[in-house]
């Protein structure tokens, strides 16, 4: 059993439309909709999800299909995906690491007894965006995250243009990341996740 399936806060969560009075029937309903960790299986429509989303921005991909299958056994219970009537929408994949600042190391290492999460990727179905999915599901992530005692804070490397988007989902600028891609720089941000031990007791993790 994962991490998440046995915590109250990410267990299997379906959402479903507010049922309408029989004089009001809509023709369509909203799709069921499930959060849960990303297993082996997903990996092939998790590479598909990411190759769209990176390749045409960035030239690659934080991650190949052998990596996220390498990922998804070791620690599937530091991913989440969103699926849509069982289709995955939109991802995110973590791993422990253990060092202050990211290295060459932290793009393909995961340290079990590290107490931060290096956020590898996230990305949205290319139909599905410009909906907010991505912001709500690293809320989602984060505050699952918080459940986890181990967990002192979340880390993560992107480009200059997306860190409006993550200081919004509450990261902060650290300064400029070690770790280049050929020819691409990247900003480190953090997430401060310790100092949360009053939600942990009463949030049902």
């Amino acid at each position: 059993m994962s991490v998440i399936s046995a915590l109250p806060f990410l267990k299997p969560i379906h959402l479903r439309p507010p049922r309408s009075s029989p004089g009001r029937q809509r023709r369509h309903t909203l799709p069921a909709s499930e959060f849960r960790s990303l297993t082996p299986e997903d990996a092939i429509s998790v590479f598909e999800i990411e190759r769209e989303a990176f390749i045409s921005v960035s030239g690659d991909c934080p991650l190949h299909l052998d990596e996220i299958r390498h990922f998804l056994n070791l620690c599937p219970e530091l991913s989440l995906g969103w699926f849509e009537e069982g289709r995955l929408v939109a991802f995110i994949i973590g791993s422990l690491w253990d060092q202050e600042k990211l290295s060459q190391d932290a793009l393909t290492l995961h340290r079990p007894g590290g107490t931060t999460v290096h956020i590898h990727a996230l990305a949205v179905h290319r139909t599905f965006r410009q909906q907010g999915k991505g912001s709500i599901l690293m809320w989602r992530y984060l505050q699952y995250l918080r459940c986890l005692p181990y967990v002192r804070r979340a880390v993560l490397m992107c480009e200059d243009f997306l860190v409006p988007f993550y200081r919004k989902c509450g990261f902060k600028v650290q300064g400029p990341c070690e770790v280049t891609v050929g020819s691409l720089a990247f900003v480190e941000m953090q997430y401060p996740v310790c100092g949360h031990a009053f939600m942990r007791r009463n949030s049902g993790c």
